[in-house]
């Protein structure tokens, strides 16, 4: 009978594991696309990520340098080390998150998962903050592109996460 009852229960804890094993790819996904694509800053003929500059000439995009009067290059390289990190700290917590599965005990499951996911949530806010701050402050000449809101999307994804992987690590009564 207590079997019966405990079932119900046990296909909630299956399907919340899925839904949080999404959330997480879904932020690393975003993470990695916020990171490599070429959209932080746009206008109309050109396109600026943390690596380079994309600008439009006689219908052909051409990848240049960015340029060092309106780029610091300690800034960044804060920028650029920032998003690397989000992404290795990210995806080692999906791995994390899915040795803990089988090797721990419920008390102690999803901790490392959670602070895994809450270096990768301050990684990518220091990122974009830095941004924000150092680069195109004035705003008259673009807008900020996709990539750049990703990396504050995925910043809510993986905060949300982390809170989730902490309130999970709750031992469960017996």
């Amino acid at each position: 009978m207590r079997d019966l009852e405990r079932l119900p229960l046990k296909k909630i804890m299956l399907v919340l594991l899925a839904g949080i094993f999404l959330l997480h790819v879904a932020g690393i996904v975003l993470l990695l696309v916020a990171t490599i694509d070429n959209a932080w800053w746009v206008t109309e003929s050109m396109s600026t990520d943390v690596w380079g500059r994309w600008i439009l000439t006689n219908g052909v995009w051409n990848l240049t340098d960015l340029p060092t009067s309106s780029y610091s290059t300690d800034y960044l390289q804060a920028v650029q080390a920032s998003s690397i990190l989000a992404c290795i700290f990210s995806i080692l917590g999906l791995f994390v998150f899915v040795g803990q599965l089988f090797t721990l005990a419920k008390g102690q499951r999803f901790t490392f998962s959670g602070i895994f996911q809450l270096l990768a949530c301050l990684c990518i806010m220091i990122a974009a903050s830095i941004y924000t701050d150092t680069f195109h402050k004035d705003g008259s000449n673009g807008w900020y592109g996709h990539c750049f809101i990703l990396a504050w999307i995925s910043f809510a994804f993986t905060f949300i996460s982390s809170v989730i992987y902490f309130v999970l690590r709750k031992k469960t009564r017996e």
